[in-house]
């Protein structure tokens, strides 16, 4: 093997990682908006948990990628360390599928049926389907599927310069003696987890194992513990992602570590047991891409279907690890978690449900803010308070949380998502901030002991219901996208702008009339212009909405079409709330 060799082996070595790479991407893309819905079904039950990390894992192809998902959900406190468990266990079944897929390499005989099967014969065809659906379309999902194609055929081309790299080997006796070395199974299991730990991919390593199976040098004996040893290294991603987490996520990762190490003791005593007893033949025979899989399949079944009914040991060994302390605390903004950055989809429906929750709350305060003028209370004000500094750690968490999301490689539907969240957090903080504005105005009532005329508090009630009825719908149809129910914010922003004018009007009528002094006509105008503000932040929100359902943000442009092309839904709806809050 001469340094061409060597060359032709380490570029098909970074083929062959960047396809896995392209295509795990690609599927995780693809797949991940279903993601966050199966994974919300998550029970506590141990075997549903284990399919789960299984369909994940041959979904994404990665059980690096689904441990660390579940680290994440452990540390948010979406799923229990007990929940996740199974998982974990199902991910290391997942992630047989790769080596599967890549023991087509090994395929031999003369028909045409059988060449075709061969990665050789159809990659190329599977490269040109790919190329055309990534350059040529404009839908994304195509894109998502040109990608996964693409990744696969590179993947296989990879795969295959390795082989031919390596085939001298079969005839260095050089190259024989360094794997006489591998004979002794702890260097194997050692080797194994080496060279998966620096590439942290378990499918890469078995593949690369695959690869230089051609050689015809590589035995039953030597493989099985460097495969042992590949399950082990795979759990160093977990553990670097569980770096900075709460305690619970460390011990997370720690039950995926013991679940391969407790295997691999197993697995390789019962063996090596049987071995001595029984004297297998096939251990000196020569390994196939096939028989690889074989084997990485068998062990993790087989470490799943003895370790599973222990899954309580493994639960009670990772808290005697990390035990549990006394400043254990819940998370703040445990949704957030950064390590849900690498799969993006899922990530975008966390800060969804966290900007829901915000709208929520700011809908609450604001509520409770405008109940004040009339019940005046301060433990409620306070209340009021510490909720609006809540809703400004909300804005800063998901601010940052989804600016970093947008530097992620999202599909096209993910992407208006993040834009119309960014647009609409600003909005509900500025609810927040409306809210303690007429609380303060409260306070100056209750503190002035100021007595507004009987017209001024039935205009006051008339708004109140009004800016209360826009800020329901708008939040309601945030939650619940309803794009149906929206429609209706635009026109009643348009009659409570009409009620702050018609109530400015009387009030300096008031004032000429001696009805009304200039101090309570200060706080009066506080209490309408804070409501008014507050349905133009509805506005922004519906209008948002709407906008981002086609890709648009020019928000005067809208306004202007709606008001100006004599839509009759949209003058029907003004003439109803028109009348409904009548002064």
């Amino acid at each position: 093997m001469d340094i061409f060799n060597v060359l032709a082996m380490i570029g098909g070595l970074a083929l062959f990682l960047f396809g896995m790479k392209v295509m795990g991407d690609g599927l995780e893309r693809k797949a991940g908006g279903e993601l966050k819905g199966v994974l919300e079904k998550m029970t506590s039950n141990r075997i549903k948990g284990f399919l789960l990390g299984v369909g994940v894992t041959a979904v994404i192809q990665s059980s690096s990628a689904t441990t660390v998902m579940v680290v994440g959900f452990v540390n948010s406190g979406i799923m229990k360390l007990g929940q996740a468990i199974g998982i974990i266990m199902g991910a290391n079944v997942g992630t047989t599928v790769t080596s599967w897929i890549l023991s087509l390499t090994g395929i031999d005989g003369g028909s045409v049926f059988m060449q075709m099967l061969k990665p050789t014969s159809f990659s190329p065809i599977l490269a040109v389907i790919g190329i055309i659906l990534y350059m040529f379309l404009k839908d994304k999902g195509k894109k998502d599927i040109g990608l996964i194609l693409l990744g696969f055929a590179v993947l296989m081309f990879g795969m295959d310069a390795m082989s031919g790299a390596v085939a001298p080997l079969k005839e260095s006796p050089e190259f024989a003696s360094f794997l006489l070395i591998f004979n002794n199974p702890l260097f194997g299991v050692l080797a194994g987890a080496i060279l998966t730990a620096v590439i942290q991919s378990s499918s890469a390593s078995v593949g690369i194992l695959q690869a230089l199976s051609s050689t015809g040098s590589i035995t039953f004996g030597m493989a099985i513990p460097i495969i042992m040893g590949q399950n082990i290294g795979t759990c160093v991603t977990a553990l670097i992602s569980s770096v900075g987490a709460n305690r619970n996520a460390r011990r997370a990762s720690m039950v995926h570590l013991y679940f391969n190490i407790i295997g691999t003791v197993i697995f390789l005593a019962l063996f090596y047991a049987l071995n001595a007893i029984i004297d297998f033949a096939f251990v000196d025979g020569a390994v196939t891409p096939w028989s690889i899989a074989v084997v990485h399949t068998i062990f993790n079944i087989v470490a799943t279907a003895i370790m599973l009914p222990l899954a309580g040991m493994l639960e009670k060994l990772a808290y005697k690890t990390i035990p549990v302390h006394e400043d254990e605390k819940e998370q703040e903004f445990p949704l957030l978690d950064e390590r849900f950055l690498a799969t993006p989809t899922f990530a975008v429906g966390q800060c969804r449900t966290v900007t829901n929750d915000m709208a929520a709350k700011s809908r609450d305060l604001l509520f409770k803010a405008l109940d004040l003028r009339e019940n005046y209370d301060p433990e409620i004000a306070a209340e009021i308070e510490k909720g609006e500094d809540l809703i400004d750690q909300y804005e800063d968490r998901l601010g940052t949380y989804l600016m970093k999301l947008n530097n992620c490689s999202l599909s096209k539907k993910d992407s208006r998502e993040v834009s119309r969240l960014l647009h609409c957090i600003g909005d509900f903080e500025r609810l927040s901030d409306h809210a303690v504005n007429l609380v303060d105005a409260a306070a100056e009532i209750h503190e002035k002991k100021i007595q507004f005329s009987a017209g001024a508090e039935e205009e006051l009630n008339t708004l109140r219901n009004a800016t209360k009825e826009i800020v329901d719908i708008a939040v309601n149809a945030f939650i619940n996208r309803d794009l149906t129910s929206i429609a209706k914010v635009e026109p009643l922003e348009q009659v409570i702008d009409l009620l702050k004018s018609q109530m400015k009007a009387r009030h300096v009528e008031r004032l000429q009339s001696g009805n009304c002094t200039i101090p309570t006509g200060f706080v009066f105008s506080d209490l309408i212009t804070n409501q008014e503000r507050v349905s133009d932040h509805c506005s922004n929100i519906a209008v948002c909405l709407i906008q981002a359902d086609h890709d648009l943000f020019d928000t005067h442009e809208y306004l202007n079409e709606i008001k100006t092309s004599g839509n009759q839904e949209y003058l029907d709806l003004y003439e109803e709330y028109k009348e409904k809050y009548k002064i």
